[in-house]
């Protein structure tokens, strides 16, 4: 894949958030999509569950606060400030919680995607 994304900016002050409920609590997404590429800020509050569990892959880095990122075969992360999960897509079933609510920075696209 070719990808021509030119130099720029991303003042995420104006990039407007979307609200996700959660089994508990509120997703707030702010995102912005390139052909192939979405990079968000995702802020999960209080109590934040997820309400599935995600095949698809991510790049997810801490900004701010600590969450568990759950495994559906049981295996817990406490991922804290600073920390980053890599997984391709199809390669776990996960989810997020919070107890205490996060900020963190997701990327995920098509070069996730296993090619075989």
């Amino acid at each position: 894949m070719n990808y021509k994304i030119p130099f720029q900016t991303i003042d995420w002050s104006i990039v407007p958030k979307e609200e996700f409920k959660g089994e508990t609590g509120t997703a707030y997404w702010q995102t912005i999509r390139f052909n192939g590429l979405r990079i968000r800020i995702v802020e999960y509050t209080k109590g934040y569950v997820a309400d599935h569990w995600c095949r698809k892959g991510h790049i997810v880095h801490c900004l701010e606060g600590e969450f568990i990122s759950e495994l559906q075969n049981n295996e817990q992360f406490e991922m804290i400030k600073g920390m980053t999960y890599i997984v391709s897509d199809e390669l776990s079933s996960h989810r997020s919680t919070s107890k205490n609510g996060v900020k963190l920075l997701i990327i995920d696209g098509d070069f996730l995607k296993i090619k075989e």
